[in-house]
């Protein structure tokens, strides 16, 4: 919320440009939880084309509001979380989807632009979420340990209670 107080003074126009890329993404979240928890898929026509999106609303959020770094963050912040999640696919292809690698890089994108801290506690709260709807599965008797659960949702829930609720 910090940040949207910082693009507001800065430039209104920034402003509309971040709510929209936040609307975006509320919208997307949505409808790939959806879709994950169904399938357990991330399709490819709905997680690619949020590249582009989210990085040409961002990027002008930024560059209207005079922050370029805000910009350059957010790039580093998509390379940073896309190359974690793709380190740990490669490492167990098993334990992740490539959906969720796909995933990472476009919430990298947004946790990247609102800063660093942002970066680490929307990554992490991501496996937060995840372990504890595991654990719920497994306490319910609704699953095991064994149990398969799409992570996309846990992803969103994560990166977007990060978004909200830290300051930055």
């Amino acid at each position: 919320m910090t940040r949207l107080a910082q693009l507001w003074a800065a430039s209104p126009a920034g402003f509309v440009l971040c709510l929209a890329a936040a609307a975006y993404l509320a919208c997307l979240a949505v409808v790939l939880s959806a879709i994950d928890v169904r399938t357990h898929r991330l399709p490819n026509r709905w997680v690619l084309p949020a590249y582009p999106v989210a990085g040409m609303l961002l990027a002008a959020s930024a560059l209207a509001a005079g922050r370029p770094e805000y910009l350059w963050r957010a790039l580093a912040g998509a390379l940073a979380v896309g190359t974690l999640y793709w380190l740990m696919w490669a490492a167990y292809p098993a334990g992740m989807g490539y959906g969720d690698v796909k995933l990472a890089g476009v919430l990298g994108l947004y946790l990247g632009f609102l800063g660093w801290t942002h970066v680490v506690a929307g990554t992490a709260a991501g496996f937060v979420v995840g372990g504890l709807w595991g654990l719920a599965l497994v306490v319910s008797g609704r699953g095991t340990v064994k149990t398969h659960i799409p992570f996309g949702p846990s992803m969103l829930a994560g990166a977007v209670a990060v978004m909200a609720l830290v300051p930055g």
